[in-house]
């Protein structure tokens, strides 16, 4: 059976993070939605997505095809319901269509005459803001899945452990004397990674491979470091996507970071209003602030967007992507993509300087920036110069 993975209802909704990857490749728990996939099938998916992401992530048709909702959760009653979906089948929660049976010849899918199969209890992700809500749920889901019938390496002498039967260390990992607090929740540590002295973790709590926990890090679930980042200062429940760097003191916290972002020293996030009110976060479909109903909720902040020393961000934040924010005033709350500067006095960041900014940190960690990349990039730009409209005038 071929598998493929489609953005659906909510991707807008979960823009910036959706200019650069489709809905199936964001990270929520120890994996991304793809992942999980991947690992519950045993093969592999392709995607459908917006057009100027196809190249990267290509969508591959076969003779039957069994189409996937990524902006739902997989957990194992809607993987039994894909694993088990036949012609003419849809899997459905609460009216939603969460995955379908199709096939190559389909001129047109006409749900209508589609056998339901009703499962319950999915979460979803309709909201930028999901992410972290949801994260504790998604990092249970993976934990139980990633570690059962597998043995987890010993705990290192000299680590202060809390409930060690919730402690997964993956192979080759380093731990350095430090706490490991799995009390509220699991604590996975995955291949290559390193924790370095001093540093405080509670659960849950997900460190992806070849991440690293700076010395003296005080971290609170429920919290995600993805692949190749590394972190320093105070987070909680916050999620870092992979291969960005927050590596110096200062606080994040109800926040979702994207990919190849810095934080420069002592970057903070506020994620507390003074006036203890609900939080109101972008939101690039509507153009408009939209009321989160939470009262904690930080920074938003797309792909390769950097900070400063001692920037400073307000409670519900949301950044584009390849933003750079520095100076000692608070920036706006809304700050677009390709956009330079601090406080009110922002540039529009050049397309090309950019590119190069990209290139030069992807070779530090010895990745290459491609041409798909590349294009993605420029057409976030075009896309999102409304946004920047102001700032040109």
């Amino acid at each position: 059976m071929n598998y493929i993975l489609y953005d659906g209802a909510f991707r807008a909704a979960l823009l910036p993070f959706t200019f650069t990857r489709p809905v199936a490749d964001l990270r929520i728990g120890i994996l991304t939605i793809r992942e999980k996939w991947e690992k519950y099938l045993g093969l592999t998916t392709t995607t459908l997505t917006e057009e100027y992401l196809s190249d990267k992530y290509p969508m591959l048709e076969m003779e039957a095809n069994v189409f996937i909702n990524a902006g739902y959760i997989p957990n194992i009653d809607f993987f039994k319901a894909v694993k088990n979906l036949k012609a003419n089948q849809k899997v459905v929660c609460k009216d939603d269509i969460l995955a379908f049976y199709s096939t190559e010849d389909q001129e047109e899918v006409d749900f209508d005459t589609y056998e339901s199969i009703t499962i319950e209890n999915v979460e979803s992700i309709e909201n930028k803001w999901d992410l972290f809500l949801k994260n504790e749920y998604a990092i249970l889901q993976d934990f139980e899945m990633l570690t059962k019938d597998e043995i987890s390496m010993e705990i290192p002498e000299g680590v202060q452990a809390v409930n060690k039967s919730q402690i997964f260390i993956e192979e080759d990992a380093t731990i350095s004397p430090c706490i490991l607090n799995a009390s509220n929740g699991p604590i996975y540590i995955a291949k290559d990674a390193v924790v370095l002295d001093g540093a405080l973790i509670r659960g849950p709590f997900a460190l992806g491979e070849k991440a690293l926990v700076k010395m003296g890090a005080k971290i609170y679930g429920a919290t995600t470091i993805g692949p190749n980042c590394k972190v320093g200062g105070e987070v909680k429940n916050s999620i870092i996507f992979a291969n960005s760097n927050k590596g110096h003191d200062g606080y994040l916290g109800n926040s979702v970071i994207g990919e190849w972002c810095n934080f420069g020293a002592d970057t903070n996030v506020s994620n507390l209003k003074n006036t203890f009110s609900k939080v109101r976060l972008w939101n690039y479909e509507d153009e408009i602030y939209e009321d989160t109903q939470q009262m904690f909720c930080g920074l938003m902040m797309g792909d390769h967007s950097k900070t400063g020393i001692n920037a400073m961000f307000n409670t519900g934040t949301v950044v584009g992507v390849s933003a750079n924010i520095f100076g000692s005033d608070l920036p706006e709350k809304f700050i677009p993509s390709f956009t330079w500067g601090g406080g009110k006095l922002m540039d529009v960041y050049n397309l090309k300087k950019a590119i190069r900014t990209a290139r030069k940190m992807m070779e530090l960690s010895h990745c290459e920036i491609s041409e798909q990349d590349i294009f993605i990039l420029e057409e976030v730009y075009q896309q999102t110069k409304k946004y920047r409209n102001k700032i040109e005038d």
